[in-house]
């Protein structure tokens, strides 16, 4: 009943309208889904591993008594984390590319990073290996992202889709990324990356458009270790004294007969 009048709430305020609110529903439903699984998991993890003798040798009861401590706790850490990434999300829209106003189409460099082989590889990993191979892909790629000042969209298994403000620094990270997974010494796996530039709409967090569809072919087009990019993210770079560019040939893909790659070298 509380929830349904904070609802009511955020109508009477003009937050929520009819279109959006079913939307946000979903997309709090999926988020916080996912959060829950993973967090249930580790604590019932922990509780498994407890004591097997005592008051609280059984795991059930170990699962209780960590609900109660940590759930308080979480709970003050995600508001923190929410708190954070809006502050961040509303001096983007109010002071930087995005803009003040409520158009929810920009334009951006798209690019999706895909791990080479995946489906082999993982078919003879024990549970704990992959795991341990995919929370690498990820935390390093995030570091990567957030360095050059891009945003991590979201991760979708082996494949981690993320957006930035200007071609010159989605160029920066595709590259530093595939470079990473060319390193035999490095344990981030070897990768390849489309980039795309153009017009992005962003909804509910989540980026959708041609310019993301362009990206996603072109990834699937890229051979092991390089980078295809777009016709726009060619114009933008192509005066560039850090980056070389050089046609592929013509792709036909799913929903793009004719689409022309460029392939994205640092000159160096």
């Amino acid at each position: 009943m509380e929830a349904l009048r904070l609802a009511a709430d955020l109508t009477g305020l003009g937050i929520l309208g009819d279109d959006s609110r079913s939307a946000l529903v979903r997309t709090w439903g999926r988020s916080f889904a996912r959060l829950a699984e993973w967090q249930t998991t580790l604590m019932a993890r922990v509780a498994a591993a407890g004591p097997t003798d005592g008051p609280h040798a059984d795991p059930a009861a170990q699962l209780a008594m960590l609900t109660g401590e940590v759930i308080p706790r979480v709970e003050r850490l995600q508001s923190y984390v929410w708190r954070r990434h809006l502050t961040s999300a509303a001096g983007r829209r109010l002071a930087g590319s995005e803009g003040p106003s409520t158009n929810e189409t920009t334009r951006q460099a798209v690019a999706f990073v895909d791990i080479v082989g995946f489906t082999s590889q993982s078919r003879s990993m024990r549970e704990a290996e992959l795991v341990g191979w995919i929370e690498t892909f990820e935390s390093r790629s995030t570091e990567v992202v957030v360095d050059h000042g891009g945003r991590v969209i979201k991760n979708i298994g082996d494949e981690v889709l993320l957006v930035a403000d200007t071609p010159a620094a989605a160029a920066r990270i595709v590259h530093q990324l595939v470079t990473m997974g060319a390193d035999e010494d490095d344990p981030f796996p070897a990768v390849r990356a489309g980039v795309a530039f153009g017009d992005v709409v962003t909804r509910l967090g989540d980026v959708l458009g041609a310019t993301v569809n362009i990206a996603a072919r072109l990834t699937s087009l890229a051979r092991p270790g390089t980078v295809l990019v777009d016709d726009g993210m060619r114009e933008e770079l192509e005066d560039s004294p850090v980056w070389s560019l050089r046609r592929v040939p013509r792709a036909s893909v799913k929903g793009y007969s004719s689409l022309r790659p460029w392939a994205l070298r640092d000159r160096d």
